[in-house]
């Protein structure tokens, strides 16, 4: 297989390029709201993926994508909480998937194009064979939804034209910023990047008391990035989508990242506000960029003091919490609910940018710009003190019972066991001392000190790709603590389907080039049991709220708590940069009534933490 790391940053900002496009030109595109409870109570609709031409700029030409309703990004859909919706996916795309797809030398990943004036290959170039004949071939995942697993968008389920993927929400959670994007297994890269994604918003009684900035003043930003091709002899961009991942080495790849910057699917654009609070639902829907957010005025100056998160990836905060000084990193499928003050900078251009620059090619930092009128109008917006009040702290022995399941993951960095890309391991802890290796390191064992307990803890891998046996099995109602250790390599952002979790400790081992002493990387496994993490980057208080995703970064043993309740069936969990995922860093877990659970014969004949 082949190798996927993450590209480092810094937070240099380099002069970008802009290749003739001028910044901030054209308007901010607001996606169509469809709001089905609205229409005569109704509770079914149909949304057609289609091929479409799309201007990702006015200076552009038309961009051939895949889209909702011919909508790149598709359609916000805005529910009640609590109002099941039934949703027809049709997939009405025609033709093979409009992208062209190359690896490049690092140095030419975040550079448009790919060929020379005589249509050869640019030095280092290599066509990914097998992209251009890939047919639509997809399935939708509604990204934080609780639903059964038949409505979830498992990876094999995906359709080809004509056929259409039946769904049912029934929406029982607070009011919440979700996507959906496509979700095909092996090619979900490729078919997001195509321009599969939109917003879903979920309303609550809650929220309505809050009496937040709406309707003009509330406005989705989904962001990410894109490279483009040029005409090989003029140079000049043809408006077609370049998949164009970094090859370091010979099957060694960086993911896909690219020179241009998208809101809404539009280049650099611009906002006219009004000067008032308003009210933002970001969502990361790059493949693998990493945004660190600010928001700065012409002169640089950063005003973060302006912004208020309210909101993340599973709902409302319990209080506002302002934006961190040096901004706040959101990593691909991340969402921030928040709030700007307007009000305070009448007359000026403020800028949303991104300070987190990949290494191997400059890139603009601005996403768009916010135009703020000159009058002074009054606004009756008063930032509320409290936000939710059915918000809960999760916490070992108190919310958390201590009577829970507890489940292990390792990551661990590419070239680990012999593998070229990185690895997710299920890890399964050896208690039989006739199973215990006699030397090591053994390969796939893998021995941890509990930081709590200080009992150093054998584990061995007993599942890594999707296709391996499924290991994981959860008792419907059942509390569970992922143990989510990152032994080396790149930052995942792991996302969790079915449920919603929250971020209970985050603790860290010292690194040493870029891995945890200890790890013996060809052969898999520990020389010796790792020692007990000490304390890791403290948690903010934005970071206490419900989460389905969530950075876990070399060195780090993160621990995340949820509940699995409200849906049964097998779901899936995953590495969220695409190319990690499709490369094999997605594994199933079961959630099954505890009365079935006892009449189920399985490998191991024990639940996922049992």
């Amino acid at each position: 297989m082949t190798e996927v790391i993450t590209q480092p940053t810094t937070t240099a900002a380099p002069v970008a390029p802009h290749y003739g496009l001028t910044k901030f030109l054209d308007p901010l595109r607001i996606p169509p709201v469809i709001r089905p409870h609205s229409w005569w109570h109704q509770e079914e609709i149909a949304i057609s993926m289609t091929r479409a031409g799309v201007r990702l700029h006015s200076q552009l030409p038309v961009t051939t994508v895949w889209a909702y309703e011919g909508q790149f990004p598709g359609p916000t859909i805005e529910v009640r909480s609590g109002k099941r919706l039934r949703v027809a996916w049709s997939n009405d795309i025609d033709g093979t998937i409009p992208l062209v797809a190359v690896s490049a030398p690092p140095s030419a990943a975040n550079v448009p194009g790919y060929r020379n004036a005589d249509g050869t290959l640019r030095a280092g170039h290599k066509l990914i064979e097998g992209v251009a004949e890939l047919p639509s071939w997809t399935v939708v995942h509604l990204h934080g939804a609780m639903t059964n697993a038949g409505n979830d968008g498992w990876a094999h389920n995906a359709t080809l034209r004509g056929h259409a993927q039946l769904t049912e929400y029934p929406n029982g959670q607070q009011s919440t910023t979700l996507w959906y994007h496509d979700h095909a297994m092996a090619v979900t890269r490729f078919n997001v990047h195509a321009g599969l994604a939109g917003m879903y918003l979920i309303r609550d009684e809650e929220e309505d008391g809050l009496d937040l900035p709406g309707r003009d003043h509330e406005i989705p930003l989904l962001i990410t990035d894109r490279n483009l091709d040029t005409d090989p002899v003029t140079g000049a961009l043809t408006g077609q989508l370049l998949f164009k991942p970094a090859e370091v080495a010979p099957g060694v790849i960086i993911p896909v990242t690219g020179p241009f910057n998208l809101v809404n699917g539009v280049l650099w654009p611009h906002l006219d506000v009004d000067a008032r609070w308003y009210r933002f639902r970001v969502v990361n829907t790059a493949n693998s960029r990493f945004y660190r957010l600010n928001l700065v005025d012409e002169a640089g100056a950063n005003h973060n003091d302006a912004v208020r998160i309210i909101g993340t990836d599973g709902g409302l905060l319990p209080a506002p919490v302002q934006l961190p000084a040096a901004g706040i990193e959101l990593a691909p499928a991340e969402r921030l609910d928040v709030l700007v003050d307007f009000g305070r900078f009448r007359g000026a251009r403020l800028r949303l940018t991104n300070t987190n620059v990949p290494v191997g090619g400059p890139v603009e930092p601005d996403l768009m710009e916010f135009r703020v009128e000159h009058r002074d109008r009054h606004d009756p917006f008063e930032l509320p003190e409290t936000l939710s009040k059915s918000y809960v702290r999760l916490e070992h022995g108190t919310t958390v019972p201590d009577d829970h399941d507890h489940v292990f993951v390792g990551l661990l960095p590419p070239g680990s066991a012999g593998e070229a890309h990185p690895q997710m391991w299920e890890l399964q802890e050896v208690t039989d001392p006739a199973e215990m290796p006699t030397e090591f390191p053994a390969a796939g064992v893998i021995q941890l000190t509990d930081p709590n307990s200080g009992e150093v803890r054998t584990f061995r891998k007993v599942a890594s790709l999707f296709d391996d046996t499924t290991t994981f099995f959860v008792d419907h109602g059942r509390w569970a603590v992922w143990n989510l250790v990152h032994l080396g390599g790149p930052a995942h952002p792991i996302h969790i389907h079915m449920s919603q979790f929250q971020l209970l400790t985050r603790k860290a081992y010292p690194l040493s080039g870029g891995n945890v002493p200890g790890l013996d990387v060809p052969v898999g496994g520990t020389t010796a049991p790792l020692p007990a993490p000490g304390p890791g980057t403290p948690i903010e208080k934005h970071e206490e709220g419900w989460r389905d995703t969530f950075q876990v970064r070399a060195g780090e043993w993160v621990t995340v708590a949820g509940q699995f309740t409200g849906a049964t069936g097998e779901f899936m969990y995953h590495c969220h940069i695409l190319d990690h995922e499709d490369e094999g860093m997605m594994r199933p877990f079961v959630v099954h009534p505890p009365e079935v659970a006892r009449f189920h014969i399985h490998p191991g004949g024990h639940h996922g933490g049992h």
